[in-house]
């Protein structure tokens, strides 16, 4: 059997960067299935470039 796999990233902060990119509709509408891995790619980009700046203010 198959196990569920906790998620890094909370709902929330995928939403965030879903409306940063441009996304969001898509998501709100059909889910994530329907979001192409090119912009799921810059999803994690934009996360990552979020969480090293957190790291570098201190806010972390």
């Amino acid at each position: 059997m198959a196990r569920k796999r906790k998620g890094v990233m909370s709902e929330t902060l995928k939403e965030e960067l879903a409306k940063e990119l441009g996304v969001y509709d898509k998501v709100s509408q059909e889910g994530w299935g329907s979001v192409p891995s090119r912009d799921c790619g810059n999803l994690t980009k934009l996360a990552i470039q979020k969480a090293e700046e957190m790291m570098r203010d201190g806010r972390f």
